[in-house]
């Protein structure tokens, strides 16, 4: 549905769909302003669209060279047809070729019996002749996915590597970016994020020295890395990986900055883990109780939520914790909340 340039209105204005943002093709990397005026033409003198075949039908032929189409692709101009961006790259080569082959034959005067046949029925000849290639149910991994969108795009568009992950995060964290602006200059801090915008450089003396951009759902920052923490963890680094950065509040200039000391890739499980549920009778709790059972949480440390639920003779009320209290719960954190709580406490 997208045009040249960005454009704000319903992708079907028939159906009332509501107005949206649509990015312009000329944006995407690889596709110049004249592919998408016969990509736009095409559309306009034919209708929507239906499938890939359809649009390797109806496109004028310089649109179909693998430069192009392998961007559209990856940027994800396919996905509202349906096709899955790994399936349709997987075999999107063998369409087009077969398509360009074809075409040049008519064009040519050259049409075989599958093709007359197409024309009569008024039906796309991947229909008739049964050539279409199979495209795949499968797509790439989020990672991988996302990195080709930044790559083609600039950005991130259908979502954001962090989603999923920042909760995961905090735990191996002492702040988010957006409270690191309240640190005191030259402060030690632990901070987390996606690597964008990675730049290797060699200094005067010829070390190997670099700077990125930390980012998560809600700011971002340059990150220093000098030499020295370069080279113990320089291999860590690469862009669309999450990180998280130990390293000193550089505020000169009014412009926030972390020069980084350590860095780690900490193994996040980005769905957490299965859920933990304690039974807990209400005349059954003491402070002294409460205390105890935070400080067995926190001696566990994890990545699966907490349900504690409180019951009475009338009701039971689940209370879900804070992601504060997020567990693991292997290593004997079920033996000892029995110990606290009784042989009945998990739910």
């Amino acid at each position: 549905a997208s045009e040249s340039d960005f454009s704000v209105r319903a992708a079907n204005p028939d159906t009332g769909d509501t107005p949206a943002i649509h990015f312009g093709m000329s944006a995407v990397r690889n596709v110049g302003e004249g592919v998408v005026a016969q990509i736009v033409a095409a559309r306009e003198e034919g209708g929507p669209f239906t499938d890939f075949y359809d649009f390797c039908d109806r496109v004028d032929p310089s649109v179909l060279n693998k430069r192009t189409i392998e961007s559209l692709i990856k940027a994800g101009g396919f996905d509202s047809l349906g096709h899955p961006r790994q399936g349709l790259a997987e075999v999107s080569e063998a369409i087009l070729s077969t398509t360009l082959k074809r075409r040049d034959k008519e064009s040519e005067g050259q049409f075989d019996l599958f093709s007359t046949a197409d024309s009569a029925l008024d039906v796309p000849s991947f229909e008739v002749s049964g050539s279409r290639e199979e495209i795949r149910d499968v797509e790439y991994p989020k990672s991988l996915r996302l990195a080709f969108e930044k790559e083609m795009l600039g950005l991130y568009v259908s979502e954001h590597p962090m989603l999923g992950a920042e909760r995961a995060l905090k735990r191996y964290v002492d702040c988010t970016l957006t409270e690191l602006r309240d640190a005191r200059e030259g402060e030690m801090r632990s901070v987390g994020g996606v690597v964008t915008a990675l730049n290797r450089k060699y200094t005067r003396r010829g070390d190997l020295m670099g700077t990125f951009v930390l980012e998560d759902l809600a700011a971002a920052l340059e990150v220093m890395v000098f030499p020295k923490t370069m080279a113990q963890y320089g291999h860590l680094l690469a862009d669309d990986a999450i990180v998280v950065v130990k390293g000193r509040v550089d505020q000169r200039d009014d412009q926030l900055k972390v020069m980084a000391m350590e860095i780690a890739r900490p193994e996040l499980v980005l769905d957490g883990g299965p859920p933990v549920r304690i039974k807990v009778r209400i005349n059954g709790l003491s402070d002294a109780k409460v205390t105890r059972l935070k400080e067995v949480l926190s001696e566990h440390p994890g990545d699966s939520p907490v349900f504690v639920h409180l019951e009475s003779p009338e009701k039971t009320t689940v209370l879900r914790l804070g992601d504060e209290h997020l567990v693991d719960a292997r290593n004997g954190l079920f033996a000892e909340l029995r110990v606290l709580l009784g042989g009945d406490c998990i739910a």
